[in-house]
């Protein structure tokens, strides 16, 4: 944990284990829905609203004791450095989510490294933490780019957030594996987000626009049911945008309109009662035992605080 004191968590539940809160801190203009729309050269002329929507989960966490992992845009690292800093000294975990949101499978390996290791450099230098965490933007390594993991162990990344092991007309990952997993022997962990395994089909319901959707009680069975019988944490995730129904609206196709908009009323109270009803801790502690923690420094194993050093592969010091 970094250094200050946190509140304690509430203990719901007990027996089952904590959950992984995980936030992409990305503004409402930045999803993959809105892209067209919104072509990344027209993003700076965009009212901006991630700081506060960001501050007021910061607010939200702390009232319930949660922490989580603050996967950050480095578009948006670059202009809210502050955030970054907030996150750490909240006792969250501050990781990686691209800088440009560009879907991996529309990259090339080098391409991929290059937004990568620009995104990581710059959320390491505003937060003076070291980024072991690495969540792509729309869940885009998918079959054929598992070379991606390669990638990113090669960055200094200890794990990968990136697979949503569902059917998607945009990200279609169903026949992944529903628990951690390395890609192929590969050294870097991969964490999907959690999914109900029903009738031999895997079913979303932690996070995003199926949160939004879903009736409440449905996701809080469906995370218990995940806990009880895979004996594992749940990951689940959150936009800052999705907490905000005063965002601008944009005009885009209508699909690209109800993937956005549909929910946004109900989910700051939902997510209140999400924070009332289950633990949440980061992403590295809620998988510290799968982790290279134990051979990393204390403190990088109690919340990031060692050395930022140079970002190249292959360097092994500070000095």
């Amino acid at each position: 944990m970094v250094s200050g004191e946190h509140s304690a968590a509430p203990r719901p539940n007990p027996g089952l284990p904590p959950n992984a809160m995980s936030v992409d801190v990305e503004d409402y203009f930045h999803t993959e829905s809105m892209s067209q729309a919104v072509p990344r050269e027209n993003w700076e002329s965009m009212p901006l609203r991630v700081e506060r929507n960001t501050e007021r989960l910061f607010e939200l966490f702390a009232a319930h004791g949660v922490r989580g992992t603050f996967f950050f845009l480095g578009w948006v690292a670059e202009r809210f450095p502050g955030l970054v800093k907030q996150a750490a000294s909240h006792g969250h975990e501050v990781a990686c989510h691209s800088y440009w949101h560009r879907p991996v499978f529309r990259l090339s390996p080098q391409e991929f490294r290059e937004d990568t290791l620009r995104a990581k450099g710059i959320i390491e230098d505003a937060g003076g933490i070291a980024v072991r965490g690495y969540r792509a933007p729309s869940f885009s390594i998918t079959p054929g780019k598992e070379w991606a993991a390669d990638i990113l162990a090669d960055l200094g990344f200890w794990y990968d957030s990136s697979v949503h092991p569902i059917r998607h007309d945009f990200y279609d990952n169903h026949n992944a594996p529903r628990l951690p997993y390395h890609m192929q022997g590969k050294p870097l962990l991969e964490i999907p987000i959690a999914t109900l395994r029903l009738a031999a089909n895997n079913f979303p319901m932690a996070g995003g626009g199926y949160f939004r959707a879903l009736p409440y009680l449905c996701v809080r069975w469906g995370i218990r049911r995940f806990n009880r019988q895979e004996h594992r944490p749940a990951v689940f995730y959150i936009h800052p945008w999705e907490i905000d129904p005063e965002q601008p609206r944009i005009a885009a196709s209508k699909k690209s309109v109800a993937r956005q908009y549909a929910g946004l009323a109900a989910t700051w109270s939902k997510l209140d009662r999400l924070c009332t009803d289950f633990r949440f801790v980061p992403m590295v502690e809620a998988f510290r035992a799968e982790l290279p923690i134990a051979s990393s420094t204390p403190a990088a194993a109690d919340g990031q605080r060692e050395p930022v050093c140079d970002r190249q592969p292959g360097v092994k010091s500070c000095g």
